[in-house]
């Protein structure tokens, strides 16, 4: 059997469909794999291990010359995403006040769901798509998870103050301890290099099953519409926001496209505005239960998304694994080609 193969024919292959078996595993018999031992770590509670795990395999690929180009990067993205979620809450809120709805969304949902992104879900993308720069971009992300984005936007708002603590520093020195350690022996050692970079392939798919094993299909029901809009705004604003970006900047623009997702992490930040300011109680309740269902239709629309925009480059006739090449040489290729033809 040609299983390998099979799936890598979907694009993204290798994080779609281990995602979306443990989704529906975790939707239709949730306890066949919670069974303790090593079935259990492996298959549901492996997600954070692996991803320590590939990220040091990614670090150990890490030139030194590549550093400031995943700064760019990391950035780049981290604050489009920001602004975007920033720019539709504060309409929403402007329109429908603290505890209304807009258009059926909660402008905390709004807020919360789209300035945070699936960080797994972005380095499988870039593990199969992009550069090592875009891999190790993945720490300035990090920055998303959790309340902090939402508080400061909110008080950038004037609707609250900026409350201390919210945000360790620790944790981001936790994501970054990982690819520095990798990127060291890499460095000073082309053979760990070598064997390092043969684990980012074969940690994606496990990673990947064990995300969708946190995930149930029943939260696309209970979120309602208002929770699939904030998902499919996600994944077409900020996600067709980064492509855009991307290309403009020359980088590969698939990789761009992967943070159009919200991650799981974003439940909680409602309810931790309410516990910060009572003002959002109110709204508590609602928005948490669309920005869950927003990080569902956002794991189920994404994979479709990057479907069709690697389709559309393909049609263009673009060899997407030249996007990776820097775009100096892309120009002297594609002008080498027109003189040929």
């Amino acid at each position: 059997m040609r299983i390998k193969r099979t799936i890598e024919k979907i694009p993204a292959g290798m994080v779609v469909v281990p995602l979306f078996l443990g989704m529906i595993i975790n939707s239709i018999a949730p306890g066949l794999l919670r069974i303790g031992g090593f079935t259990e770590a492996l298959l549901v509670n492996g997600t954070l291990p692996f991803i320590a795990l590939f990220l040091v395999c990614v670090g150990a690929q890490i030139r030194v010359n590549m550093i400031g180009s995943a700064v760019k990067k990391g950035l780049t993205l981290l604050l489009l995403k920001w602004f975007i979620a920033a720019v539709i809450a504060v309409i929403g809120f402007s329109v429908a006040g603290m505890n209304g709805l807009f258009l059926g969304m909660a402008p905390l949902a709004i807020l919360a769901a789209m300035s945070n992104s699936a960080g797994a879900v972005y380095l499988a993308v870039a593990g199969e798509y992009g550069r090592e720069d875009d891999t190790a971009a993945y720490p300035f992300l990090a920055i998303n998870d959790g309340p902090f984005l939402t508080m400061v936007a909110l008080s950038l708002f004037g609707m609250m103050g900026f409350i201390d603590g919210l945000f360790n520093f620790t944790d981001l020195i936790s994501v970054i301890l990982p690819i520095v350690v990798g990127a060291i022996l890499g460095n000073l050692d082309e053979d760990m290099r070598r064997l390092l970079s043969k684990g980012t392939d074969l940690l994606i798919p496990f990673f990947a099953f064990c995300i969708g094993m946190g995930i149930s299909l029943q939260s696309l029901v209970e979120g309602g519409i208002g929770g699939v809009l904030i998902g499919i705004l996600t994944v077409v604003l900020t996600g067709g926001s980064a492509y855009l970006i991307y290309s403009w900047f020359g980088w590969n623009p698939i990789v761009g496209a992967s943070e159009g997702t919200t991650a799981g992490n974003a439940i909680p930040t409602p309810a931790v505005i309410a516990a910060a300011s009572p003002a959002f109680a109110p709204m508590m309740e609602i928005a948490t239960v669309q920005i869950a269902t927003a990080v569902v239709v956002g794991l189920v629309g994404l994979p479709l998304f990057i479907t069709f925009l690697v389709k559309r480059l393909e049609r263009k006739g673009v060899d997407i694994k030249e996007l990776n090449l820097p775009k100096s040489e892309r120009t002297k290729r594609e002008a080498s080609l027109r003189q040929k033809a």
